[in-house]
């Protein structure tokens, strides 16, 4: 049996700044990741891919409230917004790798879109520390307080302020089975190892 790798990818490597949000710049992120997995898989590993998306969830969450703001329409809620980017950047990723995995008449990658169970009394409710989205001058983040009294922000390594959403530690995947499976069949995976919601489970 093979040795299995899991390959973990930070979602601030996918967006570096606030220079570099578009699907394009992500795209072109995603493709230096997919070279490094493409020479792993010529040396004979298992490969299962995990991902972050803090500054993707706080784009698609700041998408759909200035939606909501300006024309009405209804607020996406975080739990959806996380499973909208986490299919989003599992496309992004499945596609550059098919494309080179193509080339060589390799194993197929896929995109599995995970839920994670917590506890509904951990502490992470409470006291958020997820940082997600675009970085906030001072005086942004003043308004954005003002404008919406239960987000909370910090400063976030000189950069700028940001939003922080609640991290609780998580229990369990809910579709590693089906993960094993995929594993099985030799496909190379694709997933979202954490979630941020209010949740008990998601």
């Amino acid at each position: 049996m093979k040795e299995l790798v899991v390959v973990a990818i930070g979602g601030n490597s996918i967006i570096k700044d606030n220079a570099s949000q578009s699907i394009e710049h992500q795209a072109e992120a995603v493709k230096a990741v997919a070279d490094t997995v493409l020479e792993m898989l010529a040396s004979d590993y298992d490969i299962v891919l995990t991902h972050g998306n803090g500054p993707q969830v706080g784009l698609d969450l700041r998408r759909a409230e200035i939606a909501h703001e300006r024309e009405g329409l209804p607020l996406t809620p975080l739990a959806n917004c996380v499973a909208d980017t986490q299919g989003g950047i599992g496309y992004l990723i499945q596609q550059a790798l098919n494309n080179r995995l193509a080339r060589h008449g390799e194993k197929k990658a896929v995109t599995v879109v995970t839920q994670v169970e917590v506890d509904k009394n951990d502490p992470g409710f409470a006291h958020p520390t997820k940082p997600i989205g675009a970085f906030f001058s001072e005086s942004q983040c003043d308004e954005l307080q003002k404008a919406n009294p239960d987000w909370c922000f910090v400063e976030d390594a000189g950069r700028g302020y940001r939003r922080v959403v609640a991290s609780p530690e998580p229990k369990r995947i809910v579709e590693a089975p089906a993960i094993k499976a995929l594993i099985q069949q030799g496909f190379c995976r694709n997933w979202r190892g954490r979630r941020w919601n209010s949740g008990s489970a998601y």
